[in-house]
């Protein structure tokens, strides 16, 4: 059986929900990535992404440097443990449409897995 935690990008970046969403904006371009989990006192909280930051900045009379990741992110977070299968998470994440799904042990994040892991993965099996 093939594990998430076989595919997944360990220790991701992530960001607290106190932080800016300039400063999110910036931690992605700067990492090249699209999803952060969002932490407060060491807890996942949400998870932000780069289509919140977009949305966010299309707003009149926003100033993304006054606007809180946790004003921005989701709270809906898709969570699983290293050790689930890939098949079931990829299921699970096309039947919700999740760009991401946060790999936990215990209470914390220890990897990512987004859609684009999911193509690489795909990519590898053509």
């Amino acid at each position: 059986m093939t594990t998430i935690g076989e595919h997944m990008t360990a220790s991701p970046h992530t960001v607290g929900r106190d932080a800016s969403l300039s400063s999110a904006s910036a931690m992605m371009r700067e990492h090249g990535c699209r999803h952060l989990p969002v932490l407060h006192g060491g807890q996942l909280v949400g998870v932000v992404s780069d289509r919140d930051v977009y949305l966010v900045e299309a707003l009149d009379d926003v100033d993304e440097n006054r606007v809180t990741v946790e004003e921005a992110m989701s709270q809906e977070v898709y969570s699983v443990a290293p050790d689930a299968p890939l098949k079931e998470v990829v299921r699970e994440m096309a039947a919700k449409k999740y760009g991401a799904a946060i790999v936990m042990e215990g209470r914390k994040v220890v990897g990512i897995f987004t859609t684009i892991d999911a193509l690489v993965v795909l990519g590898e099996r053509l």
